[in-house]
């Protein structure tokens, strides 16, 4: 019994010298996963933002030109002969 009992308090003496550590490694896991998971929404967002801006700088092109038609049939035939198309 006595070899059962130096047994159990090497493994608690150990435990208690590794706990700590295993502790710290999976706070720095932890801490690395999550700041890949920042990197990674980071990363999405800024797509989305250059996605957003490319499309608003377009329908900003298109409004553009649409202040620039001609208004009716005759702007439209005088455009024409002065050549502004």
């Amino acid at each position: 019994m006595e070899a059962g009992a130096a047994v159990i308090a090497v493994l608690a003496s150990l435990w208690r010298r590794v706990l700590p550590w295993l502790t710290l490694a999976a706070a720095i896991l932890l801490f690395v996963v999550g700041a890949r998971r920042r990197g990674e929404q980071a990363g999405r967002a800024a797509e989305r933002l250059e996605k957003l801006e490319r499309t608003n700088h377009a329908r900003q092109r298109m409004l553009e030109a649409g202040a620039d038609r001609p208004r009716n049939r005759d702007d439209f035939v005088e455009r024409l002969r002065k050549g502004g198309f």
